[in-house]
């Protein structure tokens, strides 16, 4: 099978340094998955990391989605094809002329030329959607906050930045609900990682503030020795415990409250970041949500995942982890 012959490639050459870390970050809209891609490139640097939306793949843009009678989450909606086609070759370090949906206006727009670099970070609906596409990434995130979160965040995004009313956001989402759950939210199964950011209601936390992330870190990858770093003295602000997922699986469940003090959430991350044994200091930019703003649950989960980039990209010849 074709997804089977591509990972069998990858792992041929997985000490080859021209080949990219590869990194999918799934999620319905709004869910926060340009919030975590950006953390990630800002700590490794723009020179060392491309990021695509793979929300580009759209067959059509927003006018003509008006006359039809599924939505862009939809996969007859996306030229799916082609974005496996494009995820291969970037995997396989090659370049690729990637087409541009502007999310602003709705239109689609001159494709622009991707070359990979050390780490090639795919976000959008869609990028684990089928077999193929999932054979093209060494670590694979999904995110998953509650519906009554993500409505709330949609809402501020589009009636903020993309010239929405909050009706008529409303009625998008109760359109999009059918397929949101037929194709974007089975992705879930097929992640190393599910992150859930949701308030704590019962400490009077509501989605304006700095969510309480649980992280679901599933037994698919290596992760860091976390049951010697979260110790029972933090417990009050930061706990793990093995539990079952959904789907039965074993999983390793990390739940950081939005209200834990930097002065408790620091030295885990600077725990994390010592078992990689980089040089440079743990990076500032980590868990920005705005100006001004820091959600220490962010940042440990982007650090999680520059644990896994860096970790994969450590494990070939002549490779430079060194951060900028």
């Amino acid at each position: 099978m074709p997804d089977r012959q591509l990972a069998i490639q990858r792992a041929a050459t997985e000490t080859d340094p021209s080949r990219p870390v590869m990194l999918a970050i799934a999620g319905d809209s709004a869910s926060g998955k340009t919030t975590l891609t950006r953390g990630i490139v800002e700590a490794l640097g723009a020179h060392r990391v491309v990021s695509i939306c793979v929300d580009d793949y759209h067959r059509y843009d927003r006018e003509e989605r008006k006359g039809l009678t599924f939505t862009a989450l939809h996969p007859e909606c996306n030229y799916v094809e082609i974005m496996e086609q494009h995820l291969q070759l970037l995997a396989t370090g090659q370049p690729v002329l990637k087409p541009v949906y502007n999310h602003d206006n709705g239109r689609l727009e001159r494709p622009v030329l991707v070359e990979p670099r050390d780490l090639v970070v795919a976000e959008g609906l869609l990028p684990l959607f089928t077999k193929m596409a999932r054979a093209c990434f060494d670590v694979r995130v999904y995110l998953d906050p509650p519906e009554e979160v993500r409505r709330i965040w949609k809402i501020k995004r589009d009636v903020g930045k993309r010239g929405y009313t909050r009706e008529q956001v409303l009625a998008e989402m109760e359109r999009r609900e059918a397929e949101s759950a037929a194709f974007i939210r089975p992705q879930r199964a097929a992640a190393d990682i599910v992150v859930s950011f949701a308030p704590l209601e019962g400490r009077g936390e509501s989605a304006e503030h700095s969510p309480s992330a649980t992280i679901l870190l599933r037994h698919t990858v290596a992760h860091p020795n976390l049951a010697e770093i979260i110790t029972d003295d933090i417990r009050e602000a930061i706990h793990l415990k093995l539990t079952r997922d959904e789907d039965g699986r074993p999983v390793d469940a990390i739940h950081i409250h939005g209200y834990a003090p930097p002065e408790r959430t620091r030295p885990i991350e600077e725990a994390v970041w010592a078992e990689l044994g980089v040089d440079e200091p743990l990076p500032d930019c980590l868990g920005v949500v705005g100006e001004g703003e820091r959600s220490d649950s962010l940042a440990l989960t982007q650090l999680l995942l520059l644990y896994q980039v860096i970790r994969n990209r450590a494990s070939k010849p002549s490779s430079e982890v060194a951060l900028p």
